[in-house]
């Protein structure tokens, strides 16, 4: 029984209700543990009873230095914070989970897990990270870093030493800016193997795991988890895909169109629950991004949201 850990509010529960539905395909046998940043995704999740699915509401995990430092951080850069949290809530709710895997809510498996997670058995290291392993044209390391917080467990008590460092250093520092070499929760990870030599494995298989910035590097085919950052519902029965990365015609095809009919599911079971869906992003702000970017990152959603589903 493998365990994930994710975080989101009930503005991403679409996103999240998909991950659960290719995990319900490819992942089991496995637990999928949700920190709800909000109450009306608490009782959204409940009201669903997904399987496989623990909800657990921020308010009742929450330390006393998260909830001291909850006031100075927008409710992006909270999630972040509680990021490195996110495996710990978990280990201290089941003595039984032996390790974690944490998910960020966007990600979506097209393959088994099985193959990732075996590599990582294999080094006999106690912590997984992945790379962000850019395609040369949107090479973002130097801001961005190296590593990209999607998809990284924690083995118990072991992989402690790492995951208790980097949440000491998001109660320090958090925020969506970069400032000395930092940048939320993200650009901590850079030394990793250095500072944790014996502790942390980098992902080898990088094709494994691809994202909008990297999907002109790899062949969709070969991947296994898919991050779909930047891709936000807006009005109309419309999806901005990416604010900036151009998706090859055979990523869309292979992996955005079936992540599309997760999400149409998804809004169809929410829609049923009672739960009303709003827009993702703002549409000044998307019509800025589109004139940036062009249309090239913009693609209709070619299968209309379930009658009933409105984004107001």
């Amino acid at each position: 029984m493998e365990h994930y850990v994710t975080i989101f509010d009930s503005l991403f529960l679409p996103q999240g209700l998909a991950l659960h539905a290719s995990m319900q395909r490819h992942a089991q046998p496995y637990t999928l543990w949700i920190v709800c940043v909000d109450q009306q995704a608490y009782e959204m999740l409940c009201r669903l009873s997904l399987p496989n699915v623990r909800p657990m509401p921020v308010t009742d995990v929450e330390t006393d230095e998260l909830r001291r430092v909850k006031p100075t951080r927008t409710r992006g850069e909270y999630c972040w914070t509680l990021t490195p949290f996110a495996p710990a809530f978990v280990f201290a709710a089941d003595i039984a989970v032996s390790r974690v895997t944490y998910l960020d809510a966007d990600l979506w498996f097209r393959g088994a897990p099985a193959t990732v997670l075996a590599e990582f058995e294999r080094s006999g290291k106690f912590v997984l990270v992945t790379e962000h392993a850019y395609a040369p044209e949107y090479d973002q390391s130097r801001k961005s870093g190296r590593f990209c917080v999607q998809f990284m467990t924690f083995v118990r008590g072991v992989g402690e030493p790492v995951r208790q460092w980097w949440a000491d250093r998001c109660i320090e520092w958090c925020y969506a800016r970069f400032e000395d070499a930092k940048f939320g929760d993200q650009m901590y990870l850079e030394d990793w193997p250095e500072r944790f030599p014996q502790h942390v494995h980098v992902l080898q298989h990088q094709a494994a795991m691809q994202a909008p910035w990297n999907a002109t590097r790899f062949p969709a085919t070969e991947a296994s988890v898919f991050h779909f950052h930047g891709l936000r519902l807006v009005r109309g029965g419309a999806v901005l895909l990416s604010d900036y990365y151009h998706v090859p015609e055979q990523t869309l095809r292979v992996i955005y169109d079936p992540y599309l009919t997760d999400l149409k599911g998804a809004l169809a079971e929410l829609e049923a629950a009672g739960h009303t869906v709003r827009p993702q992003i703002d549409k000044a702000v998307m019509k800025v991004r589109a004139r940036i970017a062009a249309s090239r990152v913009i693609r209709p959603w070619h299968m209309a949201p379930p009658a009933g589903i409105r984004l107001l």
